[in-house]
């Protein structure tokens, strides 16, 4: 997939014209990343949005004492880093790769050049922040009205999509993170899925029995 082709992908872009389309591919650049990679961290002075064309990057925030947070996962097609474009501050998280892959970087210039000479397609920017405030509102209602296993359940459904084979993308002090809990806790949940017959587990594959009973825990 090409630059062009990858930024049609993208919501944000898809309003955008061929030729203006062409033009902004001219300015991005592909990168190749490995696990572990960090991409930008929190406080970092910004000047480009990312986005992934393969693999999966991991939006991530740490508390004082080192505790991490994983607040957004980023997989292919996600656009990520554009926040501060709009707001003119540092980063607000670390933003580290889970796997091998690979994301289109694009500079903030060219883009506010285009959004500064076509206001109307703003429209996407809002419709972009309207769905993040949506996501980060369904976070903070799973912390307050679920425990760790129903949030367990919830993220392991997440990352299981229509499959009901999958293995872990992270490991399990990331999807921890995810989950907003000690490793040892989101293990014992895990745990508890197993003996009911709720999952099955090899090494870091799993394959769901009861998607039922999961979603219903997840609730």
């Amino acid at each position: 997939m090409n630059g062009t082709e990858t930024l049609r992908s993208v919501e944000l872009f898809r309003d955008l014209d061929d030729a203006t389309m062409a033009e902004l591919a001219t300015h991005t650049e592909r990168r190749r990343l490995a696990r572990g990679d960090v991409i930008f961290s929190e406080n970092d002075e910004p000047h480009e949005l990312f986005v992934v064309v393969s693999g999966r990057v991991a939006m991530v925030n740490r508390s004082i004492d080192g505790r991490e947070s994983v607040v957004a996962l980023m997989e292919p097609g996600d656009l990520f880093g554009e926040m501060p474009m709009f707001d003119g501050l540092p980063r607000s998280t670390d933003a580290r790769v889970l796997e091998q892959s690979e994301v289109l970087a694009i500079p903030y210039e060219p883009v506010k050049t285009l959004y500064a000479e076509r206001p109307r397609l703003l429209w996407r920017v809002v419709e972009l922040l309207a769905h993040r405030v949506r996501q980060m509102d369904g976070v903070l209602a799973d912390s307050v009205f679920l425990d760790v296993t129903g949030r367990t359940a919830k993220r392991l459904l997440e990352i299981a999509g229509d499959s009901d084979d999958f293995s872990l993308p992270v490991t399990q002090e990331e999807l921890a993170g995810i989950v907003g809990a000690s490793r040892e806790r989101v293990n014992k949940a895990i745990a508890s899925f197993i003996k009911l017959g709720w999952i099955e587990q090899r090494d870091r594959r799993y394959h769901i029995l009861k998607r039922d009973q999961l979603e219903l825990r997840s609730r």
